[in-house]
């Protein structure tokens, strides 16, 4: 599991490189592409730090679309700048928006200013789970228990949607105030649950589905029978502004594209548990293109 850390750790340290894409319209780009035919466009893709669904998807649609003849860019960068770059069309898009709990503030900000391009999932859903053998199963139960668990609710970033859900929703609908809710990043979360589950004690962290730690933990979601966290969420592709005239094939492809929670999650978990020391996700995702080639063919045909 530690390598899984580094890896993260690593993608935050690419992160930290900040907004660096430079947009090409498909007239203006002229090089080489794959196998040295001539490419049919430059495209800059933003990638949330440390969202395993939108590294996992950005990282296949870099294979899908290369494979296509265009030359692709991932830019590993934190959500703020993610919409701040699409807005100001540094980025040409992006896999991974969450509606609409998760991004609601961000798409009221940068909404008008961005372009929808398709909801390819429907069933994700923002979480507070403990470890499975937890002595709770509710979150009306969590007050009364909160000595079991270090009277702390391990969170992720600060300006997450998820946080601003549970610190405004979840925590006082549960009479929750008086329990500690740390918020730092989504890595540091996972630390301390891998510390508490190598330790066997309780804990309860805020998390979302597909995710790959509920494979690589013992885990169980807890009930919110007043529903403060939303029902299940969608997730998004959105482009800049003017991104389906410049590559109106590209558009129309993400304009079709699906992808169900069983494949996303098949995914995540050949990159994020098989594979979790790769230093490139690259080959990994090619070979697991290569294994699912019918589904891969399937988003740019």
């Amino acid at each position: 599991m530690t390598k899984r850390f580094m890896t993260l750790t690593g993608l935050l340290a690419v992160g930290a490189l900040g907004l660096t894409g430079c947009v090409a319209s498909a007239e203006d780009v002229a090089g080489a592409g794959a196998g040295g035919e001539e490419s049919k466009g430059e495209l800059t893709v933003a990638v949330f730090n440390g969202w395993e669904e939108g590294i996992a998807t950005s990282e296949l649609w870099k294979v899908a679309l290369e494979r296509q003849g265009y030359d692709v860019t991932l830019e590993y960068v934190d959500a703020a700048p993610v919409f701040q770059g699409l807005a100001d069309g540094d980025y040409d898009f992006t896999t991974d928006v969450w509606e609409p709990v998760t991004h609601k503030e961000y798409l009221a900000q940068y909404g008008d200013s961005i372009e929808k391009l398709g909801t390819w999932n429907d069933d994700s859903k923002l979480t507070v789970a403990v470890n499975e053998d937890a002595p709770i199963d509710s979150l009306t139960e969590l007050a009364g228990a909160a000595d079991e668990f270090g009277n702390t609710i391990v969170g992720i970033e600060p300006g997450a949607g998820l946080t601003a859900a549970v610190q405004d929703s979840t925590i006082p609908t549960y009479g929750l105030e008086g329990m500690d809710f740390q918020t730092s990043s989504t890595p540091a979360m996972l630390a301390e649950l891998q510390a508490a589950t190598d330790a066997g004690e309780n804990i309860v962290v805020t998390l979302w589905e597909p995710h790959w730690a509920y494979s690589a933990f013992p885990l169980k979601n807890l009930e919110d029978p007043e529903g403060t966290l939303g029902d299940a969420e969608t997730l998004s592709s959105y482009g800049r502004t003017g991104f389906a005239d410049d590559f109106p094939e590209v558009a129309e492809w993400l304009s079709g594209f699906t992808m169900d929670t069983e494949t996303l999650s098949d995914l995540e978990n050949f990159m994020f548990n098989e594979n979790e020391g790769a230093d490139d996700w690259g080959p990994v995702v090619e070979q697991w293109a290569e294994e699912n080639q019918e589904y891969v063919d399937s988003l740019t045909s």
